[in-house]
């Protein structure tokens, strides 16, 4: 076997400190591929598995929103080739027998592995990942774009859906960061107006620059959004700070729903008589559809949404983590090689 190494984001352990180590990589085996990386960017869920008291896989590179090109492939991979340009997103497995996988609901099969978590993710120079994980992803597009589409576009087209907003109607984004950036643009495009929310005024700034029609500050939007505005249609928090999602349920109007994305470990209550008799639905939202991620990638190389990313060196990738948990990134940090 042929000896591979390669340049590695790694969580030594559970809330330990992430640092950029050598790691062997084996050649693929059976039904695997060897990707090399162009870009990766840098998630909230990656900050969020750096946080967790236990970790199902130590050391782990992290990375889940990856864009390379196919170099080696292994015994009876034949959908992929040498050249291939492919995207890795969070979801690497499922069983494939479940109700949610026989449903065309994969993503919430209870037996789904998960690159950056379960598996060696994708903040590497090189990966080696099951053929059947990767996705196609459009030359048009370049990498260090494409790759927060991979999870962030793909996880706001998902919200959008889940909210259920039509053309007219209003949707409150909490959180205007790598997610909420590209649900305004994608919110935009489908008609649906938008009340941008969040605590800093440079990504409010940025939200009325894409085209959002209202504006409201973190801290008291939901009485904004209620007396100014009659409420909204939906709510979709793609922070996970408690304090957004209870801005979030006051600033929606009666039969209004509220679409929780953004993965903490805090608790939020939930106000029992007004999510009754105002006839208010929650839901959490999770990744989407393949069909939806194509179509994601379709509006992106149509120039009709595009990620606003700043580019890094893998070396950088502590210190990005932590810019990210002081809310101090505009748009998605990207990885690029």
């Amino acid at each position: 076997m042929r000896a591979i190494h390669t340049q590695a984001a790694v969580l030594g352990r559970a809330r330990g400190a992430v640092s950029v180590e050598s790691v062997y990589l084996g050649e693929p085996g059976p039904g695997e591929v060897l990707v090399r990386m162009e870009a990766c960017g840098v998630c909230h869920s990656d900050l969020f598995v750096a946080g967790l008291e236990k970790l199902p896989l130590a050391p782990l590179t992290l990375g889940h929103e990856g864009i390379g090109h196919v170099e080696a492939v292994g015994e009876g991979v034949t959908q992929w080739a040498a050249g291939d340009r492919a995207g890795i997103t969070f979801l690497a497995g499922t069983c494939g027998k479940c109700e949610w996988c026989a449903s065309g609901r994969e993503r919430f099969c209870p037996k789904q592995t998960n690159f950056g978590y379960t598996l060696q993710g994708a903040l590497a120079d090189a990966m080696v990942a099951p053929a059947a994980a990767l996705v196609r992803v459009p030359a048009e597009i370049p990498a260090v774009e494409a790759a927060p589409l991979c999870c962030a576009g793909w996880t706001a087209y998902g919200a959008l859906r889940t909210a259920g907003v039509e053309k007219s109607q209003t949707v409150a984004l909490f959180g205007l960061g790598g997610l909420g950036h590209l649900a305004l643009q994608i919110a935009r495009i489908q008609g649906v107006n938008v009340a941008a929310v969040d605590v800093n005024d440079e990504k409010l700034d940025m939200a009325r620059a894409a085209g959002a029609e209202i504006t409201a500050h973190g801290e008291t939007a939901g009485r904004t959004l209620q007396k100014e505005y009659g409420g909204v249609d939906a709510a979709i928090v793609m922070t996970p700070s408690p304090a957004a999602i209870q801005q979030a349920f006051r600033a929606l109007k009666r039969t209004g729903t509220l679409v929780l994305v953004g993965l903490a470990m805090s608790q939020y209550e939930l106000p029992l008589v007004d999510t009754v008799l105002k006839g208010i639905a929650v839901k959490g939202s999770y990744l989407g559809t393949r069909e939806e991620l194509a179509e994601v990638f379709a509006l992106a190389c149509a120039g009709a949404i595009k990620a606003h990313v700043h580019a890094h060196a893998l070396g950088e990738t502590a210190q990005v983590l932590e810019q990210m948990r002081r809310g101090e990134l505009l748009g998605r940090a990207v990885i690029a090689w």
